[in-house]
């Protein structure tokens, strides 16, 4: 009689095994979960007025507001209008202390921007931005204390996350490897890669 429940015992369980099986099987595919790599953005104007002050490289109003448009694009900027401003120096002659006014586009997180509502968003992602990827060469050695105040002055008008950054800048010395600065950046889906320079370190 032992036997018996036994095997009773097994086979019930069996089919409960293989009903459950057949259930689970008619039930439709699970949803795939987690947030899609991607994020909803929206264009938002800034502006800024951006002096240069150092003592290693020096440039002229048209030279730094070349510099400072090209490290915009590379950021994700749009619609980027750079005017010289305030500057004292005929025309390609470096100035004592040059300076640009700034307006322009960027794409920040639609949850996070103030007054986004009503602004139709875009499809963007997070994007790597190296500043300084030449950063062994004197061009970019000497543009070390630029790349301080790009730092300092513009890259908070960006959304940015993952900012690697640091700066042994000596004045009146070029120093290889003396300044990093990457980011991550918001770009529209479909953009083509940034250059890995923004080739902002030619001096005039």
């Amino acid at each position: 009689m032992r036997y018996r429940d036994h095997g009773i015992r097994s086979r019930v369980a069996m089919a409960a095994l293989l009903a459950a099986l057949a259930f689970s099987a008619a039930l439709p595919a699970a949803a795939p979960t987690g947030k899609p790599d991607g994020e909803a953005a929206v264009w938002t104007t800034k502006q800024l007025r951006f002096v240069y002050m150092g003592f290693t490289a020096h440039y002229s109003c048209d030279g730094l507001a070349d510099k400072v448009q090209q490290v915009l694009v590379s950021l994700g900027a749009r619609d980027v209008h750079v005017t010289p401003s305030g500057c004292a120096s005929p025309y390609g002659s470096p100035d004592p202390f040059p300076g640009v006014s700034v307006r322009m586009s960027v794409l920040e997180p639609a949850g996070e921007t103030a007054g986004s509502k009503g602004r139709e968003p875009v499809a963007a992602h997070w994007q790597a931005v190296d500043l300084t990827a030449a950063g062994n060469d004197l061009q970019t050695a000497g543009a070390c204390e630029l790349y301080e105040q790009i730092h300092a002055r513009i890259l908070p008008k960006f959304a940015t996350r993952n900012v690697d950054y640091s700066s042994s800048c000596v004045p009146h010395q070029l120093e290889p490897g003396a300044i990093r600065l990457r980011a991550e950046v918001l770009m529209p889906n479909g953009a083509p890669a940034a250059t890995a320079s923004a080739a902002a370190h030619r001096a005039n």
